[in-house]
């Protein structure tokens, strides 16, 4: 890398961290334990707007996988998640109805809060329809999964966004408060993905999966991209770029073996498609806090009204992270 862009992504790094100081004024505090956070904790991190049906079980899954702490941004909430959340004893909280898009949707935010709170931490970032799957997870906390990255030395892990859908019509089998939603949306794509890297920022780039081959099959270019660097072993001056697509400085985005091996990785399943889509897009076309103007739930919105399904013949019924291992959507590397 050339000393001129060198010092380039050093301004550009500067200037997302003061853009993420001045957002802080738009947070005001609901809930603040953080002096509970111990320094061994393994931090999670989440901006969410009426999500109260998902929270009981996606606080049970993190705490059974060893979460510590959980930092969140509720972002105007009015189904009650505000008051669940606030009532959790291993939850700080922060409330905002300044706009999504214009805190680079909700990046902004957890850049501040991250920067504030986590240094020194491993942190998780995910949304609360993303459920991180790692190497041994049916077996060890995610606190051997942090151990060992710590002594290997490296600082960031990956893990691909993989969409998880029913086997019939989306939104055929109502989604109960605090039920595992891998009962209802247990299937998704084995193949089906393409890969490239992002010249500037080396981190790759996966597209795919059902929502390209059925919502966006016309332009698959314009599909959600798939590639995740969620755990992070932060520090101050880290931030984040682009949701957790990528981050600077660069190099944690090198979360790949270049040279014919395989870096440990994971996965994260995605249980968006469930019947709270329908009502989750329309309310978020209406908002208009999306990227590129709302593509993506503009393209669930029209096809949900066609009584959209995602599962096809060669569609794989979800096992367990080996099932993924031996699938190559992801790997333990050399973890044993």
């Amino acid at each position: 890398m050339s000393i001129v862009e060198s010092y380039r992504l050093r301004l550009r790094r500067q200037r997302y961290r003061l853009r993420a100081q001045r957002k802080r004024r738009e947070l005001q505090v609901v809930a603040d334990r953080t002096h509970a956070i111990r320094p061994e904790d393994v931090l999670a991190f989440t901006t969410l707007r009426n999500e109260r049906v998902r929270l009981p079980y996606f606080l049970d899954y993190y705490r059974r996988q060893g979460i510590g702490h959980f930092l969140m941004v509720d972002n105007g909430s009015d189904d009650g998640s505000r008051a669940f959340l606030a009532e959790q004893d291993d939850v700080s909280l922060w409330t905002t109805y300044h706009g999504y898009k214009r805190a680079r949707y909700g990046v902004d935010w957890l850049n501040w809060l991250q920067r504030k709170y986590a240094h020194g931490h491993w942190t998780l970032v995910v949304d609360p329809d993303e459920f991180f799957v790692y190497p041994f997870c049916d077996t060890r906390p995610i606190q051997a999964l942090t151990g060992w990255l710590d002594t290997c030395g490296l600082r960031s892990f990956s893990a691909m966004l993989i969409d998880m859908y029913p086997k019939g019509q989306i939104g055929a089998e109502s989604y109960m408060e605090g039920q595992d939603p891998f009962e209802i949306a247990s299937w998704f794509d084995s193949g089906n993905y393409f890969i490239s890297r992002n010249p500037e920022y080396h981190n790759l780039w996966i597209q795919g999966g059902p929502r390209a081959r059925a919502f966006f099959a016309d332009n698959p270019d314009a599909a959600p991209s798939l590639n995740k660097i969620p755990l992070v072993k932060w520090r101050r001056e880290y931030i984040y770029l682009q949701s957790t697509h990528m981050l600077l400085p660069r190099g944690l985005n090198r979360v790949y073996d270049d040279h014919g091996g395989e870096k440990t990785s994971g996965a994260l399943l995605h249980a968006k498609f469930l019947d709270t889509l329908a009502n989750k897009a329309s309310e978020e076309l209406e908002r208009n806090q999306h990227y590129a103007g709302g593509r993506e739930y503009r393209a669930y919105n029209e096809h949900l009204q066609d009584g959209a399904v995602l599962w096809n013949k060669w569609s794989e019924k979800y096992i367990n992270w080996r099932q993924l291992e031996i699938l190559g959507l992801m790997s333990k590397g050399n973890w044993a």
